[in-house]
This record gives C-alpha cells, structure tokens and sequence, in this order.
C-alpha cells in the first residue's frame, strides 16, 4: 500500500480528476494549500508599493492506493497537472503502514477499496 501526496496548480484540479477517473482511481482528499518553491512567490503591487508574497495558492491531492494502482495514479497526475512550467507541482510517494476502515473494521489493501 501506499500513501500519494500531490501538490498541483489549483486550476489543474479538474484535469487531474478527469484523469484520475480514467485511471480507475475515485478515492482521493483534496486540501487547499499555501507553498513556496521554486517559483519564489509572486510580486504585487498595493497602494504603488511592491510587496512580495512568497506563499502561492495550490491544491494538496492525498489518495492511498494498492500497489497495483500507483504506477497509473502516478500517470494520471502528471498527465493532468503537466503544462511544463516551474510550479507545475511534486508527487510525494510513502509506504503505507495500515488502512483501517471505520465503519466495518476491514485493514490493510481492502479497506483501501
């Protein structure tokens, strides 16, 4: 099992999610975030002076996935939220220890679904 964080451009979500969908994978928590990397924030200007904010909108995706299933989310991530530019976002990969759900008790790759 394991644990997919997705750090994407905010306007890539629905693309991401078309092609989650493709792939068979509908399980997935979605965050709105705050980040820096690369792109260093952005310059604004209020009042006639310049500020800079160095925290960027971007939308965190968190899915757990069976093993079978990671090389294809990981797919379909990045053909959603791929345009070739710097902030295109990062795939975080972790093994994932257990999955309990609540509701029926079921663990491990089941209780994925």
């Amino acid at each position: 099992m394991k644990y997919i964080i997705a750090i994407i451009q905010p306007h890539k979500l629905e693309n991401v999610k078309e092609e989650l969908e493709k792939a068979e994978v509908h399980l997935m928590t979605v965050v709105d975030v705050l980040g820096c990397g690369r792109q260093k924030g952005m310059t604004e200007v209020y009042r006639g002076v310049k500020e800079v904010g160095n925290l960027l909108r971007k939308v965190k995706l968190e899915i757990a996935v069976n093993d079978d299933f990671l090389d294809r989310t990981i797919e379909a991530i990045t053909r959603g939220a791929r345009e070739g530019e710097i902030g295109d976002g990062k795939i975080f990969i972790f093994d994932l220890a257990e999955c309990i759900r609540i509701r029926t008790g079921e663990k491990g790759s089941i209780a994925i679904g």
